[in-house]
């Protein structure tokens, strides 16, 4: 016969299985709302990513859409087997609130690496290194150091890692004063800079990226130690997943020299021109361009040019000088030959709409000539070499290339090799012989240079991009292959 002690066990016993079950449900449950950003995009098959429109972020080119950390996304969403879909902030306030809120999965738009925001949301390893300069105005006293920097007041950006660390600094340096620039474009800053406010912070790719817009500053000391760019991840849902799975991707591209060629892509050429010739082209986009640009624009239209490329063809050529002439007889804003403008059906070379077209369709004609195994835009950047050398030397070139050991078909291996068919070791053997290779390579890394500046002061103006679907814009044979700027 059951007791009551035997009852009170039974109850506690059916209590305690209920309970257990209640947990174990609980717990499942848990576990399906808690599934990682990585499965979620797997599923979805697609990857957010959020990002700020800048010069050293993304942007559009002649390509289509590009940038640095664009660049980087397609191939992570390649490596992952989804789709891209960008987004764009205009601030950082914007791009963690994404974060935040789980509308995106990876904020790649140029963020440094602290401790604040570290600790809020899960990052990637480091993928670039930056460091962090005083940038002066050039007639103004140079400051050398930090302890120079008293009594003057400095500008930084809102919301970026430099005003973190003015702030830290202060502690230590009471007469360090700051002014807030209320953006994240580098562009609003420098154009801050005056008499009054002659020092800004900044970093150094960035400076360098913008410099040819402001002639008139240079960087005079770094003042910060060197800072990590970073990725950071949805921090609604655990991403941890996904973090592994993107570090081990970022360590890919390391390896494979793919982030090195990227980095020195956007970030590193150089554009041969100085500081007066940078000064000299500020001045005309003022007061000349205006004049030429709709002609420009029109052109670059009708012959699915980039309008800032055949700007600063005509630019390198002429100085947009419709009646521009040389001793060697060609003629017109982009210095046609007689043959070639014959060639081309161009009556009046001298006629800046003429001129424009026959340079467009040189190009394009330029451009179908060269192999199918050369990607954009090192085809752009041959046929821009060609225009100015010729084929035939070009050719040269790329056959030197190769007996050398490089790639034939990549502009920074040919560009490297050009300038060789000055030497008569070189040009003997070479079929078209002599050429002034240096010239050529000059002549596109000018063009390269006055097209980003063009380029770069549309996005200064507003330029706004919007979210889209990379594979909609990017040829699935491009997706793979390190794509350049200008």
């Amino acid at each position: 016969m059951a007791t009551k002690c035997d009852e009170k066990t039974s109850k506690f016993a059916s209590k305690l299985v209920g309970l257990l079950t209640g947990l174990l449900l609980l717990s499942l449950t848990t576990g399906c709302e808690q599934k990682d950003t990585f499965e979620v995009i797997k599923e979805r098959g697609t990857l957010r990513v959020v990002t700020r429109l800048s010069p050293t972020t993304y942007y559009r080119d002649n390509t289509g859409h590009t940038g640095f950390e664009y660049q980087l996304a397609v191939r992570l969403a390649n490596h992952l087997g989804v789709q891209l879909e960008l987004s764009t902030e205009s601030t950082l306030s914007g791009v963690f609130r994404r974060l935040r809120e789980g509308s995106a999965d990876i904020a790649a738009a140029g963020l440094t690496l602290t401790p604040a925001r570290s600790a809020e949301f899960l990052h990637s390893e480091p993928y670039f290194s930056v460091q962090p300069q005083v940038i002066y105005r050039t007639g103004s006293t140079r400051p050398n150091s930090l302890s120079e920097l008293g009594n003057q007041t400095v500008l930084v950006l809102e919301q970026s890692s430099h005003l973190e660390q003015l702030k830290e600094l202060a502690n230590a340096h009471t007469d360090l004063n700051w002014k807030i620039i209320a953006s994240t474009d580098s562009a609003a800053l420098l154009d801050a800079l005056d008499e009054p406010h002659p020092l800004a912070i900044l970093d150094d790719y960035e400076f360098r990226l913008q410099q040819p817009l402001y002639p008139r500053l240079k960087p005079a000391f770094d003042i910060f130690p060197e800072q990590s760019l970073t990725w950071y991840f949805n921090a609604r849902d655990d991403s941890t997943q996904l973090v592994e799975s993107v570090n081990l991707f970022l360590q890919e591209i390391k390896e494979d020299g793919v982030l090195d060629g990227l980095a020195q892509t956007f970030f590193n050429f150089d554009p041969l021109v100085s500081r007066a010739g940078s000064f000299t082209f500020s001045q005309n986009m003022e007061t000349v361009l205006p004049i030429y640009e709709h002609l420009i624009r029109q052109v670059a239209h009708e012959y699915n040019v980039n309008w800032a490329l055949l700007g600063a063809m005509a630019y390198q050529e002429s100085h947009w000088d419709p009646k521009a002439t040389s001793f060697t007889g060609v003629r017109g804003m982009m210095m046609l030959t007689r043959r070639t403008a014959e060639e081309l059906g161009i009556k009046n070379r001298l006629d800046p709409l003429e001129s424009l077209r026959g340079g467009a369709r040189y190009l394009v004609k330029l451009k179908r000539r060269l192999g199918p195994s050369i990607p954009e835009p090192d085809r752009t950047y041959f046929a821009m070499a060609a225009y100015n050398i010729g084929m035939g030397h070009l050719q040269d070139a790329r056959i030197l290339t190769q007996t050398e050991g490089d790639n034939p078909d990549a502009w920074v291996d040919v560009m490297k090799h050009l300038p060789k068919l000055q030497k008569p070791i070189y040009y003997r053997k070479a079929r078209f012989g002599y050429a002034r290779g240096s010239e050529a390579v000059t002549y596109v890394q000018n063009i390269r240079h006055y097209a980003n500046i063009l380029s770069w002061r549309d996005i200064s103006e507003g330029q706004v991009l919007p979210s889209h679907n990379s594979r909609d814009y990017l040829p699935e044979t491009l997706q793979n292959l390190p794509i350049l700027g200008f």
